[in-house]
């Protein structure tokens, strides 16, 4: 489900980069050889090569550097980074709401409808869904943001420094202040918590009243059966159980939210074990499998939920995603099905 860099587009990279600089190589053989005349020319290109070389170094070494603790170890990162690429799709929306400049990133971000104008106003370029490696270079990015365990990070830490993060390790608020940190824009990550606090305290008690003891669950069709969703995977989790505190059906509560994997799967059979008074769904996002097969079984049609007409539908794209952006847009469209909840 989260997309990962391929060594092989990463080697490419390092090749073309091999290719380029013997080509380089070429040129300055080719400019030795000759008479007098040609040796003058290749003195003098000498030294505005050094000098060029000088300028350089000095504005490297301008640049302020600072370490910064990851989840795979402590990296030399920017204190400001300017040319950001996000290689998760699930952090981005963090730096959009930082104002932090990212450049390239992958589709699945740059379709969220919770920051595609964001984005497209920043001029951020999308890199698909399988970067190339002449698009990550062109881009000439200060700072990557890999999840850990992505393959090829030695190679992409030829290209600009690397920051591993682990997906699920934070919770979201936890993570807006490390992006913050990462960023140097720890007082924007800060203000966005008390803000976030502040409208949660205003709508908790009002949702809670409005739903009262009823369950509620998360549930996504797909080819084998279902998804069920707990706490810290999207889809509105985060929102439902961790900021509301709704109660989830029993079984959903032990294998999705109290096992900490966020998540869990089912066969169809199960399905009523799991299906709360009150639920959220929309087709998994990760295969295209017809979700009538769920919507249209017997089993699903017999929920009370189904009958009271207590089912919202999620956008099975954008509303997968858990960064502070699409938690705001959620949260409209969550606090408003569950206040009209009957």
């Amino acid at each position: 489900m989260l997309k990962q860099i391929k060594s092989i587009w990463i080697i490419m990279a390092l090749i073309l980069l091999i290719v380029l600089s013997a080509c380089g190589q070429s040129a300055s053989t080719n400019s030795t050889t000759g008479d007098s005349t040609n040796a003058a020319a290749e003195r003098e290109n000498k030294t505005n090569s050094d000098s060029a070389s000088s300028t350089d170094s000095t504005a490297t070494a301008e640049e302020e550097l600072v370490t910064y603790q990851s989840d795979a170890g402590e990296v030399q990162v920017p204190k400001n980074p300017k040319r950001i690429i996000d290689l998760t799709s699930f952090s981005t929306g963090y730096f959009v709401a930082l104002d932090a400049p990212v450049v390239g990133a992958l589709s699945g971000a740059m379709n969220n409808k919770y920051i595609k104008d964001q984005l497209a106003a920043a001029g951020t370029i999308d890199l698909g869904d399988t970067p190339t490696p002449e698009k990550l270079i062109s881009l000439k990015p200060d700072l990557f943001i890999v999840y850990t365990g992505t393959e090829g990070i030695d190679k992409l830490e030829q290209i600009a420094p690397v920051v591993q993060i682990a997906y699920g390790k934070r919770n979201f608020k936890d993570l807006m202040l490390e992006m913050g940190k990462l960023t140097n824009r720890e007082d924007a990550a800060k203000a966005w918590n008390a803000k976030w606090e502040a409208i949660i305290n205003e709508l908790k008690p009002k949702v809670q009243e409005a739903v009262g003891d009823r369950t509620v669950s998360i549930l996504n069709p797909y080819a084998k059966g279902l998804f069920v969703f707990g706490h810290n995977y999207g889809r509105g989790g985060e929102i439902i159980y961790g900021e509301f505190d709704l109660k989830a059906p029993a079984k959903a509560q032990a294998e999705a939210i109290d096992s900490g994997t966020g998540w869990a799967s089912i066969s169809m059979e199960l399905l009523p074990e799991y299906a709360g008074d009150i639920i959220f769904t929309s087709p998994w996002s990760g295969d295209k499998t017809d979700p009538k097969i769920v919507y249209d079984n017997t089993l699903w049609k017999n929920l009370p939920a189904v009958k009271a007409n207590q089912v919202f539908q999620l956008d099975p794209t954008s509303d997968s995603y858990n960064d502070p952006l699409t938690l705001e847009g959620q949260l409209q469209f969550i606090s408003d099905s569950l206040l009209t909840a009957k």
